[in-house]
């Protein structure tokens, strides 16, 4: 199925949402851990200095390495650090968030494989802990409990959260989350075994031989295909969780910080639809849009076309619409950036709709 050919998606009602996203149950828990935060003193940051290190001497590196791309490498290195970028940007999103996380789509074997030597290049934890931590931040986001609250600032929720001890409420909770589905995956059990070898193959060494096929030093290619296209796409992932929070449009939940950030769109191959994604977790396209201006969402629906994802889900037209007009944040032209504009209509003078007209007026 790629982009332009109509495909079977299986449309998700609220009685569909798989049990591991945020349900009408927790908001019990999650009131009593935002008010017990309000009555105690702020967990002061426990700064992890060996991270803080690495993580200079990675970016200090990369600075280096994007100098090389102007320089003296050729420009066949630097298109493939692009592809790697992109291809290890996969890993993360369509891999260990969409596949993973949020299980919003099924994959065969071949197609898991893939994905996990992609998000081993992208070395943002193995996919265990990278989806554990990921549940936990849409179950208790922005609270203590999530592992970069960006209610701490842009550069806690970007970085920081990385260069510090995890809070305690971050870990307790994470304990409470059921990953049991991932245990009974072989490839996330195989590549959480055996990460630190996995990762220094797949980050570092492949990227770094690719080159050597049409002359380039070995000096460039590390530099440029591994240092500086890893800490590119960490940078670019990292945007999901600060800009993302911070600056955008909000049409579908008005109520929560996360926000259609569309720099962190394209930096991050699909995954700025922040407000869309915190409001419909479960679709594996991330966005009302569906594969418009969404790479990865392109790259799944490549991939159910021949055969290799399955059971894609996504929300009807109709809950869209019908929360939108619920929660979502009106613009300043009076609208809602509603793609269906008869049912809109339609829905909108139901009985069960909301007067949009007088809702603008007032």
């Amino acid at each position: 199925m790629p982009p332009f050919i109509k495909t079977n998606v299986n449309d998700v009602l609220d009685s569909d949402i798989p049990d591991l996203e945020p349900s009408v149950e927790l908001k019990g828990d999650l009131n009593d851990l935002l008010e017990a935060q309000k009555n105690q003193k702020s967990e002061k940051l426990q700064i992890v200095w060996r991270n803080v290190f690495i993580m200079g001497l990675l970016h200090i590196g990369a600075v280096y390495g994007a100098t090389l791309c102007f320089g003296t490498a050729k420009w066949q290195t630097v298109l493939a650090g692009f592809i790697f970028y992109v291809l290890s940007g996969l890993g993360i999103t369509a891999g260990a968030h969409r596949l993973w996380s949020h299980r919003s789509y099924k994959a065969k074997f071949p197609l898991r494989l893939f994905l996990a030597f992609l998000q081993t290049m992208a070395v943002q934890n193995h996919i265990y802990e990278w989806s554990r931590d990921h549940r936990v931040h849409h179950k208790y986001s922005e609270t203590d409990a999530d592992p970069h609250n960006a209610k701490r600032g842009f550069f806690f929720a970007h970085v920081g959260w990385l260069l510090c001890r995890k809070h305690p409420e971050v870990i307790r909770k994470g304990r409470t989350i059921s990953n049991d589905d991932l245990l009974r995956d072989p490839i996330v059990v195989f590549q959480r075994r055996y990460y630190i070898p996995l990762l220094l193959f797949c980050c570092f060494i492949f990227p770094s031989l690719v080159p050597l096929m049409w002359g380039e030093t070995l000096w460039n290619a590390f530099f440029i295909c591994a240092i500086f296209r890893y800490v590119w796409t960490l940078n670019m992932t990292w945007l999901v969780n600060s800009a993302a929070h911070f600056w955008g449009r909000r049409p579908y939940d008005k109520t929560i910080n996360p926000a259609e950030n569309y720099l962190t769109v394209f930096g991050a191959v699909g995954e700025g639809f922040h407000n869309y994604h915190h409001t419909f977790p479960w679709d594996y396209s991330t966005s009302e849009l569906g594969w418009r201006l969404n790479l990865t969402t392109i790259f799944i629906n490549t991939m159910a076309f021949i055969g290799q994802a399955y059971d894609l889900k996504q929300v009807s037209p109709e809950m869209i619409i019908k929360r939108k007009l619920r929660t979502g944040d009106i613009d300043t032209h009076g609208n809602y950036g509603i793609y269906n504009p008869p049912m809109m209509k339609e829905l909108a003078t139901s009985s069960n709709g909301i007067d949009v007209e007088h809702k603008k007026q007032n």
